[in-house]
């Protein structure tokens, strides 16, 4: 687990072990830490993040979660800045002239002796939409959890932008009713870091007169959609299709009724047209080298695991793919091919540097494209 605990006077900040080099302006390698986990969670969450916006964020010196937050208050800074969306939300008023349509059932029960006033039913152009509901939710309360000065003064500002909107509490916010067109498209990433700030990973918590939270992340859950994301892109036009958490076929079917049992979910299947041509696990752990240890440190169910995926899936390319780190004596890449049995099927371990977006790309299109060649020879 990674991410931020906050209680009373303390904060507790869990970064990923990734390896880097240290710099002069970071020692500690803290904000390249905190710059690599920002990196994976905008691709798991379909977030555009360009250097230069990094840059800003200030992650050498912040927690992840004031980074988090100084990325959604620029983000929604920038997108009032060419309007607050409105929309037509259905109104009831009564009214001493008639707009929109008369409610005739309210008009004789309720204002049977109120002639003068008129029971209408009307569409307003409204701001006070589920949208800026939600945005006014994030903004109150990051105001109250944030200690870093711009931030503060960035979400100090947007709440006064959002003044008029109605206070709805996070239980009462009506994610359904958001709806995202062409129009207010440009709000789909704010809804999505909306979502991450005051959704189940985001928690509070308070005793007495402490106040606490949380916002933590599983990285093997992380690694996995960062990943598989990453590979559709690297894969894109070259004829192979990626499937996360697909498949789903069952290991056991019962003799007796046909009833199918323990359901299969790989992390990554890459396909040609509908055949499984490779199969890939994704694991958040440090390899070992081969001098170290002759299985690498590669875990015994995981390797029963791939070989069941293979038996099901009838491929014969399996792969545990592994961040790299610079212990390792090989360069990221394949690292070992073993065969199974007496099976054409190999299991291959495999590690990704975690650099740019376009480095990891660039080495996970080369990694499946070298096994499907190989295996198809």
């Amino acid at each position: 687990m990674v991410g931020v605990i906050v209680a009373d006077g303390c904060a507790l900040e869990i970064l990923p072990k990734i390896d880097a080099k240290p710099s002069e302006s970071d020692p500690d390698n803290r904000g390249y830490l905190r710059d690599r986990l920002v990196h994976m969670l905008a691709v798991a969450l379909d977030l555009e993040i360009d250097s230069g916006t990094m840059t800003s964020l200030g992650s050498e010196r912040d927690t992840l979660l004031e980074v988090l937050i100084g990325l959604f208050s620029r983000k929604l800074a920038d997108a009032l800045r060419q309007g607050m969306p409105r929309r037509y939300m259905a109104c009831e008023d009564e009214l001493p002239a008639l707009r929109g349509r008369l409610d005739v059932v309210r008009q004789f029960t309720r204002l049977a002796a109120s002639p003068q006033r008129l029971a209408c039913r009307f569409d307003e152009l409204s701001p006070d939409t589920p949208l800026n509901q939600i945005m006014k939710a994030a903004v109150s309360r990051l105001l109250r959890v944030s200690n870093n000065a711009d931030n503060q003064r960035r979400l100090a500002e947007l709440g006064f932008a959002y003044a008029d909107i109605a206070d709805v509490p996070v239980s009462g916010l009506r994610w359904d009713d958001v709806h995202l067109d062409r129009t207010n498209a440009r709000w789909k990433e704010l809804i999505t870091l909306a979502r991450l700030l005051l959704g189940d990973r985001f928690q509070t918590s308070s005793m007495g007169r402490q106040d606490g939270f949380s916002l933590l992340f599983e990285m093997n859950t992380l690694f996995e959609e960062y990943v598989g994301r990453l590979l559709k892109r690297a894969l894109s036009g070259t004829g192979f299709s990626v499937s996360l958490q697909g498949g789903r076929l069952f290991c056991l079917e019962n003799e007796t009724d046909g009833r199918q049992v323990f359901q299969t979910r790989p992390d990554i299947l890459v396909k040609r047209g509908n055949e499984v041509v490779q199969i890939i696990d994704t694991k958040w752990k440090r390899i070992s080298s081969r001098i170290d240890d002759p299985k690498q440190g590669v875990a015994q169910a995981d390797v029963y695991q791939m070989m069941a995926y293979g038996q099901i899936y009838h491929c014969n390319s399996l792969s545990l793919l592994y961040p790299h780190h610079f212990a390792l004596a090989d360069s990221p890449g394949t690292l070992a091919s073993h065969r199974i049995g007496a099976d054409q099927a190999r299991l291959h371990t495999m590690s990704v540097e975690l650099g740019s977006r376009q480095a990891v790309i660039q080495q996970l299109r080369q990694l499946t494209l070298e096994l499907a060649e190989t295996e198809a020879c």
